[in-house]
């Protein structure tokens, strides 16, 4: 087997991952969704949103394990001008689904997000008094 025979392999991989994730991920969300409904846990509103932002983390990691598919693919496979070309436009679009799907997801962009609170820094030690 020959490297560009392993390479392809992997871009295989991955990108198989990706797709298992975006189904997988669908399939568990909406699974949670019919059990918050059947059992009537929330309103109708709180699952929809729930299942929601559940389908729409999955989109994130299939994009992002589709795009390690596409980056490897290109380095490896094919190290054209064309095919780094046809990859910057492929990560441009999904940077941008990604961006507008995190919007979406959190209802912000991230640059207005609240920063977790400072920890303090623990105390000094003390030192031993001078004799």
């Amino acid at each position: 087997m020959t490297f560009e025979e392993a390479m392809g392999h992997v871009v295989g991989g991955f990108e198989a991952a990706g797709v298992i994730v975006l189904a997988v991920g669908s399939l568990i969300a909406a699974a949670r969704y019919l059990l918050a409904v059947g059992r009537r846990r929330g309103t109708h509103r709180e699952a929809y949103e729930r299942v929601r932002q559940d389908v729409g983390r999955s989109i994130l990691l299939g994009l992002e394990i589709l795009i390690i598919a596409d980056i490897v693919q290109t380095i490896t496979i094919d190290p054209t001008l064309e095919s780094a070309l046809t990859l910057g436009v492929i990560v441009l679009v999904r940077t941008f689904l990604s961006f507008s799907l995190e919007i979406e997801l959190e209802g912000i962009v991230p640059w207005r997000r609240r920063s977790p609170q400072p920890v303090s820094a623990p105390p000094a030690p003390e030192r031993p008094a001078a004799s």
